[in-house]
């Protein structure tokens, strides 16, 4: 079962504008098989995966794309980076959108070599797993707190129970598990962790242990939906704050897990400034974690943070599949009030809370928090050029299990999570 991607239209879109398309992301999220399905005749495909084929990129650039010449899709390019001079070469010669179309399931090593020699050529896309809208068949915009667009939405939208929630976070993204049934999730997700150990970790060489290094994408795992705290996490697994940081950077640019930044406005203070960190594929989080079903997992401690971690990563991937940065953002402040996502946009902060309950009482407490941004800047702010700190405070929601759409007050809603 082929699943039809929201973010081919970006594709095409930079596809049009730049003679090379790089489609980033982690392995099995179904790069190459977009790809492939948006081949037109005459483009070759080729995978440096095959080492026969890789030692000859590497050895003798030129004569592979006399070979393998444009267009054509090179497959797993991060293998020979010697490619990628020769492509700059090929790209200022002949100057046509969507000659090299590549992919890469090793962004942290791959993007220093694309930047430098391919600046200004390369169109980037990062792509992620299957979002809970495209396995429904729908492909929908980049999720707003918009309540009049959720509501024509919501006309569409077939509701999910909480059990069928669950199920689809305990399975996660990877469209494998989709595409053919039974699929032993065990067998599945301990096969894709030896491969990202074997291929991507030891080929990177910046870990000498993997033993470690797997400790430490268990010991993540257990911290989704929690801000970062390298002291912690190196303590926990036995390294130094650095080495912490330094796996952490590298789960981050393999697509595996997202770092949410801090809101952070002037007129607020004592806020914590430390970044969230979220596993952007819950089954292969719940995986390391052990969780032996579905079931077991809603009825768990953990249960809120792996809601909030799909919730989260829904709404990502909801940007990246529009070609769009996330403007996401969370806040704490010292006094331990939290606010658990909010979008930032032309000037508005949309706060959202996202609780388990289907209709959670006492949810927006916390939103008032943010009022101070919103107050009128003091002739002393003017002089100091700091009236533009004003921000509007838009339409706030509490992303729960309710069946409907449903009002708090005047500003804020009940929204089910299935409708992002």
């Amino acid at each position: 079962m082929f699943f039809e991607r929201t973010v081919r239209s970006t594709i095409e879109n930079i596809n049009a504008t730049f003679p090379v398309l790089l489609v980033t992301g982690p392995r099995q999220v179904g790069k190459s098989t977009l790809l492939e399905s948006m081949m037109e005749p005459g483009r070759k495909k080729v995978s440096l995966d095959n080492p026969t084929i890789r030692s000859m990129a590497i050895a003798d650039p030129e004569l592979f794309l006399q070979r393998y010449s444009p267009p054509v899709l090179i497959d797993e390019a991060q293998y020979a980076p010697e490619l990628f001079p020769y492509i700059k070469i090929l790209v200022d010669e002949h100057k046509r959108p969507g000659d090299f179309w590549l992919t890469g399931s090793q962004m942290f090593r791959m993007m220093k070599n694309v930047t430098e020699s391919l600046a200004g050529r390369v169109g980037i896309v990062p792509m992620l797993g299957l979002s809970n809208s495209e396995i429904r068949g729908q492909h929908l915009p980049p999720f707003e707190v918009h309540v009049e667009s959720l509501l024509e939405r919501l006309q569409t939208t077939q509701p999910m129970t909480v059990a069928e929630v669950f199920e689809r976070i305990y399975k996660g993204s990877m469209p494998h598990l989709y595409e053919i049934e039974g699929v032993n999730l065990e067998t599945f997700f301990e096969s894709y962790l030896e491969t990202y150990l074997s291929r991507d970790i030891r080929d990177l060489g910046q870990v000498a242990n993997e033993m470690a290094f797997l400790n430490f994408i268990k010991v993540v795992a257990a911290r989704t939906a929690t801000n970062v705290n390298y002291e912690a996490l190196a303590q926990e697994v036995g390294v130094s704050a650095p080495t912490a940081k330094s796996w952490l950077s590298i789960l981050v640019s393999s697509g595996i897990v997202a770092l949410i930044p801090a809101y952070s406005n002037n007129a607020l203070k004592r806020v914590i400034k430390a970044p969230r960190m979220y596993f952007l594929d819950t089954g292969l989080c719940a995986h390391l974690m052990g969780w032996g079903s579905a079931a077991v997992l809603e009825n768990s401690s953990m249960s809120g943070q792996f809601f909030e971690t799909w919730v989260v990563s829904e709404i990502y991937k909801s940007y990246l599949n529009a070609g769009k940065r996330p403007p996401l953002y969370f806040y704490r402040d010292n006094n331990k009030k939290e606010i658990d996502l909010i979008i930032y946009q032309d000037g508005t902060v949309y706060p959202i809370e996202i609780k388990k309950g289907s209709a959670p009482k006492d949810a927006v407490k916390n939103f008032s928090v943010l009022s101070p941004i919103e107050e009128e800047p003091s002739d002393e702010d003017s002089f100091s050029g700091a009236a533009h700190l004003k921000t509007t405070i838009g339409t706030g929601a509490v992303i729960c299990l309710s069946s409907d759409i449903i009002p708090i007050d005047k500003k804020n809603w009940y929204i089910p999570a299935w409708l992002i």
